[in-house]
C-alpha cells in the first residue's frame, strides 16, 4: 500500500475554488502533500497547499505538465480538460473521477442522456446541437410552453438555466448547443451526497433539502435531514448510489433531485466533487464530505457519514449592487448565535451574487436551525468598501 501520510506521496487538485481550500484541510489534517493548479494567483486553495500554480484547466500541456507531478489527481471543479486527464490516466496515473465519468457530467446533454440509457428516472428532455433547432420546435409546436432551457456546457450556480414561459424568453438565451426539458411540478428539490471508492464501496450521506433564491436560481438554504419522509428518504438514496455506479465514480458525487407532488424522485444533476449541499457536514457530520472526498480518491476506508446533530448551511454571497472589495456587515452579531460557525472563503473581491462564504448553524431540532439560520441570512450583508 503506498505511504500517503507524512511521506513525498503528491495529490494533484485541479482548480483552487472555495472547494479546494476546504478540501486542503483535510489534507492539512493527514499531512498529505497537495499541489493545486488554478488560472487565478489569488485564488483561495493557494493558501494551504505545499504547491500552487496559476495555470489555465482547459488547456490540454498545462493539465498534463501539473498531472505529472502528482501521484493521484482529483478536481474541485468540472471545467477541467478531459483529453488531459484521459492522457493522463493511459500513462498509469490515476485520475478521479475517471475522465470518462467527468465527460458525460461537463456536457448536461450527455449527462441526461446517461440516465436515460441507464434507466436512471428524469424529467423529459429533447437535447438540440444549437439554439436554432430548438427554436424551429417552438415554432412547429413540437415543443411547448414553458420548459426549462440548459446550456449544454458551461452553466454554473444558476448561470446557464432559465425557465422559458413565453416566446420573448427565447431572445434571453445563449447560442450554443442545449436541451429543454419538462417543467416538473416538484414539492421539494433535495440532494444526496455519495462517496465511493475504487473498490467500489460506497455510502450516502442524508438527504437534504434545498431551497433557493427566487431570482438568482442559487442554494440559499441547504436543510439536513430533509423535512421528508423515511420511505422517499431511503429511496432517494438508494436511487443516488445507482447514480455513482452508473458513472464508475471515485471521490464524491453530489446528486440533486425533484420530489415531485405525487412523490416520485427524479435525477435533476450530478456533481462529481465536493458540494454545496454537503458543507453542512464540516461541523454537523462525523465523516465531513471533503475528509471522505480524501479518503475515496485514495481509495482508504469510508468515513461515517451520520449527522451528530441537525443542520441548516447558509450561503454568504455578494449583495445586489457591490462590487469591490469585501466586507462582512454584522458578522460580529451572528457569532453571538449559539451553532453558528461561518466559513469565509478568502475572496477579496464581491459582485452581485458571488458565492464569497457560508454558514452552518447546527441544533438539536432541524425547525430551530432552519429558525437560526433565516436571522443570520437576515442579519449579515456581504458588500463593498
Amino acid at each position: 500500500m503506498m505511504s500517503f501520510f507524512s511521506s513525498d506521496f503528491t495529490l494533484g487538485i485541479l482548480g483552487g475554488g472555495q472547494l479546494g481550500k476546504m478540501l486542503l484541510t483535510e489534507t492539512r489534517k493527514f499531512d498529505i502533500k497537495t499541489a493545486v493548479l488554478d488560472p487565478d494567483a489569488s485564488a483561495p486553495g493557494r493558501l494551504a497547499t505545499n504547491s500552487f500554480s496559476v495555470g489555465n484547466l482547459m488547456d490540454f500541456q498545462t493539465v498534463v505538465d501539473f498531472g505529472r507531478k502528482a501521484d493521484v489527481i482529483t478536481v474541485e471543479i468540472e471545467a477541467v480538460n478531459t483529453e488531459a486527464l484521459a492522457a493522463l490516466e493511459a500513462e498509469g496515473k490515476k485520475v478521479y473521477p475517471p475522465s470518462a465519468a467527468l465527460k458525460i457530467i461537463q456536457n448536461k446533454c450527455l449527462q441526461k442522456a446517461h440516465y436515460a440509457a441507464n434507466n436512471i428516472p428524469t424529467s423529459p428532455f429533447t437535447n438540440y446541437e444549437s439554439l436554432k433547432d430548438l427554436m424551429l420546435d417552438v415554432v412547429s409546436g413540437t415543443l411547448r410552453l414553458p420548459f426549462v432551457w440548459k446550456s449544454a456546457e458551461a452553466g454554473y450556480d444558476g448561470f446557464g438555466v432559465q425557465v422559458v414561459r413565453e416566446i420573448k424568453d427565447l431572445d434571453t438565451l445563449k447560442e450554443g448547443a442545449c436541451l429543454a426539458e419538462a417543467l416538473v411540478d416538484f414539492q421539494n428539490e433535495i440532494a444526496v451526497i455519495v462517496a465511493r471508492n475504487a473498490k467500489g464501496e460506497a455510502v450516502t450521506y442524508p438527504v437534504v433539502e434545498m431551497e433557493f433564491h427566487p431570482t438568482a436560481n442559487q442554494v440559499e438554504f441547504v436543510l439536513c435531514p430533509a423535512r421528508i419522509n423515511d420511505q422517499i428518504a431511503q429511496h432517494a438514496r438508494e436511487l443516488a448510489l445507482r447514480v455513482a455506479d452508473s458513472f464508475k465514480i471515485v471521490g464524491l458525487l453530489a446528486v440533486e433531485l425533484f420530489l415531485t407532488k405525487t412523490g416520485e424522485v427524479l435525477v435533476n444533476e450530478v456533481a462529481p466533487r465536493p458540494h454545496n449541499s454537503g458543507h453542512y457536514s464540516i461541523e454537523a457530520s462525523v465523516c465531513s464530505q471533503f475528509e471522505n472526498h480524501l479518503r475515496a480518491v485514495l481509495n482508504l476506508p469510508l468515513g461515517d457519514t451520520s449527522s451528530k446533530m441537525a443542520a441548516v448551511m447558509v450561503n454568504l454571497v455578494g449583495a445586489a449592487g457591490f462590487h469591490g472589495q469585501v466586507e462582512y456587515e454584522n458578522i460580529e452579531d451572528i457569532l453571538k448565535i449559539p451553532g453558528v460557525t461561518p466559513h469565509i472563503y478568502g475572496k477579496r473581491e464581491t459582485r452581485p451574487f458571488r458565492k464569497m462564504g457560508h454558514v452552518t448553524i447546527v441544533h438539536q431540532d432541524i425547525e430551530k436551525a432552519r429558525e437560526n439560520a433565516a436571522m443570520v441570512k437576515s442579519a449579515i450583508l456581504v458588500k463593498s468598501t
